[in-house]
């Protein structure tokens, strides 16, 4: 190994580029919405898969809830009011969606307008 190669390999950025915690949330929630589609769409076949995605699905909104219910959190009142509301409806859904076969298309129009949300504030 030449001198040149081993101050290369020392020096080089090795480090992924910094995620800011919209980042983290976001991707979070765009890989349990997707896993939820495709749950859904695999119902039929694989039911405890998708129990599995409605579950962490569930998971992921009792997260949020606790981080807005937090109150060092520097959210809006008013948008922490409406994330743990959208925590409470989706925790209640998602039993009705085991319990009564509801419909998950709720579930996943919820997740995509937080997306949606969320990449709004990225690009701002």
């Amino acid at each position: 190994m030449t001198p040149q190669t081993l101050a290369h390999q020392t020096y080089a950025q090795t480090a992924a580029p910094t995620r800011t915690p919209r980042d983290t949330e976001y991707e979070a929630i765009s890989r349990i919405t997707r896993r939820l589609k495709a749950a859904t769409a695999q119902k039929a076949t694989d039911f405890s898969g998708f129990v599995q995605a409605v579950h962490e699905n569930r998971r992921l909104w009792g997260v949020l809830a606790t981080g807005v219910a937090d109150s060092e959190n520097a959210l809006p009142n008013d948008l922490r009011a409406r994330i743990f509301y959208l925590a409470e409806f989706t925790e209640q859904h998602s039993s009705r969606v085991l319990g009564d076969g509801a419909t998950v298309e709720p579930l996943v129009e919820i997740n995509t307008a937080v997306l949606r949300g969320l990449r709004q504030m990225r690009a701002t």
